[in-house]
């Protein structure tokens, strides 16, 4: 068979269009196919088209239309990669954007190889992720909920002194509260009911989580990171859910930089300069790190509560998470006491390392399985 020539395709998905460029191989500019329905049948037609006599390497960018598309062309048997966004070279100083010319751009750097593609998770794991990010988003609207029942309780003068907000005691003082008028006695009752609601949305998808993670193929690895001190149900679920397969990271550092937990550096000749981390990567696994880094700050100690979830984790793993408790403890006391950092850098520099324990858990042979 002879050696076939390669044309490499960009596809700019929208909802209702997919814009099709080519960049052939050894050939100058790329060349504009057309605009197409965002239709299977038609899109296939088309890259069968453009096909005879080549092989096609296609890539889009990664976006609200999801994986779905992906997985159909993989199925097909085309080769295709979903490129991160931020990742894409442009040139400095154009200014304007077009699909056409989005298309365009992504033939021609897939040519050059200049993109990096993203994780694509399988479809478990995927609906999963979706869950835990479902959940986030009742957490935000019970926390606005909670904004707003207190600012209008502020705005009326009545103030809470009993101990913690939002605790069933505090609960019971804001529900006895009483308005001379009767829009402000509407105004209560509608803020408690949306706060009920959405403290009662948050439990199910709680419940939820903790219900489908244990039968999937995520649950040795949720179970091997709840032996991490601050690391429980939810914040596990959402590091495996987010992740998945920790064993792609090559090294501790490597999974370190895709989190976003290493200083940013901006270093030219003898002059070394480096500022703040530089927030890429994965968010939400960046901020459970952060929040599961605030636990070190306390000696090592084992819980009634941490010594249950480590019963179901092997020799390897409880012996990963104890050196984590001792060395990080170690690592913020340090930075704060010794070298007089603040509590929020010293927190950061924790989470990075724990990050690297958290990889050498999602690298033990058990999880394998």
């Amino acid at each position: 068979m002879p050696n076939l020539k390669v044309r490499y395709v960009g596809l700019d998905v929208h909802k209702d269009s997919i814009v099709i460029a080519v960049a052939e191989e050894g050939r100058g500019e790329p060349w504009e196919v057309g605009t197409f329905p965002s239709d299977w049948a038609s899109l296939d037609k088309t890259l069968r088209r453009l096909a005879a006599g080549f092989v096609l390497k296609l890539c889009y960018e990664a976006g609200p239309t999801g994986f779905e598309l992906h997985r159909r062309l993989v199925e097909a048997g085309y080769d295709n990669q979903v490129v991160a966004p931020s990742l894409i070279p442009t040139k400095p100083g154009d200014r304007v954007k077009t699909d056409r010319r989005d298309a365009a751009n992504l033939a021609r750097c897939h040519r050059s190889g200049n993109l990096t593609a993203v994780y694509v998770p399988d479809p478990d794991t995927e609906a999963l992720r979706d869950l835990e990010r479902a959940r986030e988003a009742a957490k935000n609207a019970e926390r606005t909920a909670k904004q707003q029942l207190g600012k209008f309780l502020l705005r009326q003068g009545r103030r809470w002194d009993g101990g913690k907000n939002w605790t069933l005691k505090h609960l019971d003082w804001i529900r006895r509260q009483v308005f001379e008028h009767e829009a402000h006695r509407r105004v209560l009752r509608d803020y408690l009911k949306a706060l009920e609601d959405a403290t009662e949305r948050v439990n199910r998808l709680t419940d939820d989580i903790a219900e489908l993670i244990a039968e999937s193929a995520l649950a040795p690895l949720v179970t091997s990171l709840q032996a991490m001190r601050g690391v429980a149900t939810i914040s596990s679920a959402v590091i495996a859910a987010e992740l998945g397969d920790l064993r792609r990271f090559k090294s501790a550092a490597g999974f370190m930089k895709f989190v976003g937990l290493i200083p940013s550096e901006s270093s030219t000749g003898p002059r070394i300069r480096r500022g703040p981390i530089t927030k890429t990567g994965n968010r939400r696994v960046r901020r459970i790190l952060v929040e599961a880094a605030w636990h070190y700050l306390r000696p090592p100690a084992m819980s009634r509560a941490l010594r249950l979830r480590n019963a179901n984790a092997s020799d390897a793993v409880r012996k990963i998470a104890w050196k984590a408790q001792k060395r990080l403890h170690r690592k913020f006391r340090h930075l704060i006491y010794d070298k007089g950092k603040p509590s929020q850098v010293a927190v950061i520099a924790v989470a990075r390392e724990l990050a690297g324990f958290v990889w050498a858990i999602g690298r033990e042979d058990r999880l394998t399985a």
